[in-house]
């Protein structure tokens, strides 16, 4: 594994949006082309930094900034490890990047306006992915029950943090 670069250390000049896109499936467009590259995808990526006012592409001497139409990478895989509160789950983005839930890489539900959620994780930095249908019905398959002061809440354990979906009194809106 690569480290990452430095994007914290470096702050240069503004240049502007340049016409480059992340589709919310996770495609990525340059001047309305997909990038068919995944090594040129992993490499945007690894620059890719999340300001208040937008997303950005940094470099040492430049910055620009791009359009996220969703979160810039999506989860599509979960692996499980141990059970109940020392359970893990380790997310693989579409651009290769490795997650575990915890403390650092929290996940979070969105809801919906039909009374369904759509689940993120925390990849790194603010920059979120977004995980697929298949991965958010298995969440709901492996969830449970946990008290967070006196509210019981359904949710999944990883990393040794619980992660609430919802109130357990709405499971069947979930469901």
């Amino acid at each position: 594994m690569t480290t990452p670069p430095p994007l914290h250390l470096w702050n240069p000049c503004f240049c502007g949006d340049i016409d480059m896109r992340i589709a919310a499936n996770g495609t990525w467009y340059y001047q309305g082309t997909p990038i068919n590259r995944p090594d040129m995808v992993k490499l945007f990526a690894s620059i890719l930094r999340k300001t208040p006012e937008h997303y950005e592409l940094v470099t040492p001497v430049e910055r620009v900034s791009i359009v996220v139409e969703d979160a810039p990478f999506i989860a599509t895989t979960m692996q499980i490890t141990g059970t109940n509160q020392n359970q893990n789950l380790i997310f693989t983005t579409n651009i290769g990047d490795q997650i575990c839930a915890d403390a650092n890489h929290s996940i979070k539900f969105i809801p919906q306006p039909n009374d369904s959620f759509i689940p993120y994780c925390l990849v790194r930095n603010g920059l979120w992915a977004k995980l697929t249908r298949s991965l958010a019905a298995e969440l709901v398959e492996i969830g449970t029950t946990h008290d967070m002061g006196g509210e019981i809440m359904f949710g999944v354990w990883s990393g040794g943090e619980f992660f609430s979906m919802a109130k357990s009194n709405t499971l069947e809106q979930i469901a």
